[in-house]
């Protein structure tokens, strides 16, 4: 009676299932492939792609322009003297003066006043150029000895007049002011716009040719003494370049 009972509480407990292991995972779904977004994915990589690539070239379009390193005042122009290259961003809308176009540019004037650091552009300049209210262009043909070696646009100056036979003395050079025998002071603080060097003639004669700005009142006085020959001129402390 006994190895009855002990072989049926063996075979009941045979009959229960062991618990699942703690270690088992439990079965899940298999994932779903979305193929749309792995595509818009891509599509979004190549779109930054090429933005970035649109970017790179156009800040590699470049042009070299002109920009000014002097002041210059209205009616003077743009030279080698106070101008330089610089390179900028290419834009169809910006009417930039390219640097291989300088010697055009050279002969025309600006309207206002031109600041250095200015990078110019077409709309700045004209054939006849802007004159400040109550000033005049005047132009002298200088000789030797009637102007110093170091003297170019921009320059403030004082005008003589001169004898005809004579010439400003080594004075002149150093810029000194006032008056003293056989000079009489015109103008004490002229403007000297163009400069057309000794260099630019055929034939180097020693001659200057120059524009300077002057009062309206002092227009006559000036040209009658261009006219024959007696005007001489010296850099004086002005406003700077």
């Amino acid at each position: 009676m006994k190895i009855q009972e002990r072989t049926g509480a063996g075979n009941n407990r045979s009959a229960v299932s062991a618990p699942a292991g703690v270690g088992e995972r439990l079965p899940t779904a298999p994932r779903e492939r979305k193929p749309a977004l792995a595509a818009l994915a891509v599509l979004l990589i190549l779109v930054g792609a090429l933005g970035a690539t649109v970017l790179v070239l156009r800040a590699g379009d470049r042009v070299e322009v002109v920009k000014v390193t002097k002041r210059i005042a209205p009616g003077e122009s743009v030279t080698k003297d106070n101008s330089t290259s610089v390179m900028v961003a290419a834009d169809s809308d910006v009417h930039y003066v390219k640097y291989s176009k300088l010697g055009a540019l050279s002969k025309l004037k600006a309207k206002t006043t031109l600041y250095p650091g200015t990078v110019v552009v077409g709309e700045m300049f004209d054939d006849k150029g802007g004159l400040p209210s109550g000033k005049a262009s005047v132009g002298l043909s200088l000789k030797e000895g009637q102007y110093p070696s170091t003297l170019q646009q921009g320059d403030t100056v004082a005008l003589y007049r001169v004898a005809a036979n004579g010439s400003s003395s080594s004075n002149d050079d150093k810029g000194t002011g006032g008056s003293s025998s056989g000079r009489t002071l015109l103008v004490p603080d002229a403007r000297v716009g163009a400069v057309n060097n000794k260099s630019d003639s055929t034939i180097s004669t020693g001659n200057l040719s120059i524009t300077v700005l002057v009062d309206n009142d002092d227009v006559a006085a000036v040209t009658s003494a261009a006219s024959l020959g007696e005007v001489a001129v010296a850099v004086v402390p002005g406003t700077g370049n």
